[in-house]
């Protein structure tokens, strides 16, 4: 053992010699030297931008917000749609506004970044104990935030996205305690404090209200006013040579204003070279040109690093993260993106519940005969094809429920995202520029066709035949089934590809859109013939249908072609007396009468009616479709009595049968009104025509062609 030795009055001393132990030593860190705090200052790493476009009242909503006590509010929207700029435009003008105030801008993308903003918080306000190894830095900003004596503060989380980042225990914050760590999630970091407030910008309408608490206090920020969006526009470029050039390129970019930022980038960068007329053309050309150029990337100070400039790139991060934590709505969002982009209807997007597969829609009794009169066809009534409706349900009702409820929580997290819209009870939106990133995304992982043929196949499922009874719904997925018809089929899809543009001709046919009836209706002729043959009764249906198109367009020697080649299979397959058989003769008859040929289309009408009589009886639609048929010709050659007498039986009959209101007592009233009018009844006709036209309108709409045909006469007759 050493002596000990001492020097001086303080100072102590040992010798060791030998030593075969352990010599502990210990060396007391010196004390932080206290700091001098700042004063308030703002800490918004984004210089202003000056061509911020003011976007309606915003702004203001957030002020009016943020000075109420512990005030939090949230920016909800699209990526892209400007969220952020609305911050850094709002913290400069807060700064300037009360220069006493402390603006503090955090990250909170991932958590790493949340816990560096919050890091750079501390050190800005010089918090003592801060620079210790295990200092709890949010804990210590939590606690500075909490204490009112250090003045007002605004913290802007920007880009809170994620979930995780603010509500996942597992992600840990705080200090070592032996081997144990602290887990608290970051969320309980932000202070409830009277002299804070706090602001968010995001894309999840969930985290939005996790975060502040109500859902008023959630602003939601949508595309921008056609106006902002050319101020934007005319901010970027200058003022714009055709203002209608200009108008229509912000609305083919949805009113984005990323998307409209992106834009003049890629302009400028090609001037004199580009402009808006070009870009909106090259736009325009193709889906492969609009993907490149919404990929343009010409970068912006006034946005984080770590974000993209291209909005498509900006947007398929968001639905990466779907399909990373929920991939049944990202497949849900995949199929919404083949949809026209406004009315989906949710009742189609369910999954079916069904087991055993069919073809809706299969026509079994070819194209109907139609009463023609004044350029006018309308239907009867009675089914030139039928919707197969026995389907073997297997799922229990405790299944289903659980499907309805994924189906909602699927829509939950797309809505939360601000990747759709709801509009009704049941009924969705996108814009188009998301449904268009969406397909590019899927195009990118191989999965574009298979998305597109489940679109096809729900449809298919899902559009009726266009028989009057089913109008309402033909003209809720009208719009969706004119999108199909730009898509190509799989082979094994091509009969039921083939069904639904046969039905949406229909439709449009019954509609009086010949245009596009002409087109879906050749189509499905052609798909048929090539996958059924000519002489199968849904191909037979396809030819009728096409014909009776070109009769109501005027090319009455190619209709006559087609319904002879129709009539001659159908008495040959199907026998002569086959409904199917006296459809296609009505439908030559009314050739003939539309070529003024009377006693050919008199001749024909006779025997389709009495072998109706027969057959269906007197009062059955299709019967009734042949009396008014042969009333009409009876009329184009002056026989007024006896148009008349069938008309009136016609008329009163189908009330019965039918309704007061369908298309088919409709016709027989306008066709009577024509008989009295043709006779100097002009009073009842008319009285007769008004009541018609009433009730088109009520039923059937202002825009249709029945309504606006019936509007015309009375016009004329009232002049």
């Amino acid at each position: 053992m050493s002596d000990s030795n001492r020097f001086g009055d303080y100072n102590y001393g040992s010798q060791v010699g030998t030593n075969r132990g352990t010599i502990y030593n210990t060396f007391p860190q010196a004390p932080e030297r206290p700091e001098t705090p700042p004063r308030p200052f703002a800490t918004i790493p984004f210089s202003r931008d000056p061509d911020f476009v003011d976007r309606g009242d915003i702004l203001e909503q957030i002020d009016r917000r943020c000075s109420e006590p512990a005030a939090r509010v949230a920016l909800v929207g699209l990526g892209g749609i400007g969220k952020s700029q609305l911050a850094i435009e709002f913290a400069h003008r807060i700064t300037e506004k009360q220069p006493d105030i402390w603006v503090f801008w955090v990250h909170a993308g991932m958590y790493e970044r949340v816990e560096d903003g919050f890091r750079t918080i501390a050190n800005t306000v010089k918090l003592a104990g801060r620079n210790e190894p295990k200092a709890n830095i949010p804990q210590l900003v939590y606690s500075w935030l909490s204490n009112e004596r250090n003045g007002r503060w605004i913290i802007i989380l920007d880009s809170a996205d994620d979930r995780d980042v603010f509500y996942n225990a597992n992600i840990a914050h705080g200090t070592t305690s032996g081997n144990e760590r602290e887990r608290r999630p970051f969320a309980t970091y932000l202070p409830q404090s009277q002299n804070g407030s706090i602001i968010v910008t995001t894309r999840n309408r969930d985290l939005a209200f996790r975060l502040t608490g109500r859902r008023q206090n959630i602003i939601e920020v949508g595309p921008m006013a056609q106006t902002d969006a050319l101020t934007l526009l005319e901010k970027k470029l200058g003022s714009p040579a055709d203002l209608e050039v200009a108008a229509d390129l912000v609305q083919a970019l949805d009113l984005i204003p990323l998307a409209i930022s992106q834009a003049a980038a890629y302009i400028q960068a090609r001037a004199p070279r580009s402009s808006p007329e070009k870009y909106l053309a090259e736009f325009r050309k193709s889906e492969h040109r609009k993907s490149s150029l919404l990929q343009y990337d010409a970068g912006d100070l006034r946005r984080d690093e770590g974000a993209s400039s291209a909005v498509l790139i900006t947007w398929q991060i968001s639905f990466d993260y779907i399909r990373s934590k929920r991939p049944s709505a990202a497949d849900l969002l995949s199929l919404m993106s083949f949809f026209d982009r406004q009315g989906i209807p949710g009742w189609v997007l369910k999954p079916p519940r069904v087991t055993k597969e069919e073809i809706p829609g299969r026509c079994l009794y070819g194209a109907r005969d139609t009463d023609v009169d004044n350029g006018r066809s309308v239907t009867d009534g009675a089914a030139y094809g039928n919707m197969d409706g026995d389907t073997d349900g297997d799922l229990t009702d405790d299944s289903a429920d659980t499907t309805d409820d994924g189906f909602e929580d699927d829509v939950a997290i797309l809505r939360d995202y601000c990747l759709i819209a709801t509009t009704k009870m049941d009924e969705f939106e996108m814009h188009g520029l998301v449904q268009f990133s969406t397909r590019k995304w899927l195009e990118q992982a191989g999965q574009q066709e298979t998305f597109k043929q489940k679109f096809i196949e729900q449809m298919a499922a899902s559009f009726p035949t266009g028989e009057y009874k089913n109008w309402a719904t033909c003209r809720n997925l009208f719009a969706h089934v004119q999108v199909v018809f730009g898509y190509r089929p799989s082979e094994n899809r091509e009969e039921i590809w083939a069904t639904l543009l046969h039905n949406g001709g229909w439709f449009a046919w019954s509609q009086g859109r010949y245009e596009v009836a002409q087109q879906m209706a050749g189509k499905a002729r052609r798909a048929r013939e090539k996958r059924l043959g000519k002489e199968d009764a849904a191909t037979l249906d396809s030819m009728s249908l096409f014909a009776l198109v070109l009769l109501n367009r005027g090319r009455w020697e190619e209709a006559e072609k087609l319904f002879v080649q129709v009539m001659e299979t159908s008495k040959t397959k199907l026998g002569a007396d086959h409904p199917s058989t006296l459809t296609s003769m009505g439908n030559l008859a009314s050739t003939y009468s539309n070529q003024g040929q009377w006693e050919k289309a008199e001749k024909l009408f006779v025997q389709v009616m009495e072998t109706r009589k027969t057959k269906l009886g007197a009062d059955h639609p299709d019967t009734l479709t042949s009396m008014a048929n042969l009333a009409s010709t009876y009329r184009n050659q002056g026989r007024w009595e006896e148009a008349e007498k069938l008309e009136v039986q016609v008329m009163e009959t189908s009330k019965t049968k039918l309704g007061a209101d369908h298309p088919s007592t409709l016709t027989s009233m306008n066709n009577l009104a024509f008989t009295w009018k043709s006779q100097g009844r002009h009073s009842d006709a008319l009285a007769l025509m008004k009541d018609c036209a009433q009730t088109c309108q009520r039923r059937l709409g202002v825009q249709h062609l029945y309504t606006q045909s019936s509007l015309a006469t009375i016009a004329e007759w009232s002049s």
